[in-house]
């Protein structure tokens, strides 16, 4: 099926006129121009602030200082009662860190930190409960 435009072209001939291309411009040696990214050169200025520990993290020391096995309901509120780890407002932060502690688990394996003891209860690998 054949659109309006085929239609109207079908007519017509093509022109063969060659149009000149434009010649390119030499590159200028000099300098680069400056990206507009923030660089990280003042930093060194600003007060060092304590590094906040993601929920992984928090669990290992959790799991390290404990030396118990716990499921990860268990784990976030200990994490947060210590002050190791607070929610970014998440509404179901154990499911993330079972998630996550599953995800290291299957992607390590015999490296992992962690051990699943029971159903839903984890333990540091060389800390067993």
């Amino acid at each position: 099926m054949a659109t309006k435009s085929r239609i109207k072209a079908k007519g017509k001939k093509r022109s063969t006129m060659v149009t000149p291309k434009a010649e390119a411009t030499p590159r200028t040696e000099g300098p680069k121009p400056a990206r507009s990214r923030r660089s990280r050169a003042g930093t060194a200025e600003a007060p060092a602030r304590p590094a906040k520990h993601s929920a992984l993290e928090a669990a290992v020391r959790l799991l390290g200082e404990t030396g118990q096995a716990m499921n990860c309901q268990e784990m976030i509120a200990a994490m947060v009662a210590k002050g190791y780890w607070t929610s970014p407002g998440g509404k179901t932060p154990s499911a993330t860190l079972y998630t996550s502690i599953l995800k290291e688990l299957t992607t390590k394996g015999a490296e992992s930190r962690f051990v699943k003891v029971d159903r839903g209860r984890f333990a540091l690998r060389n800390a067993r409960a």
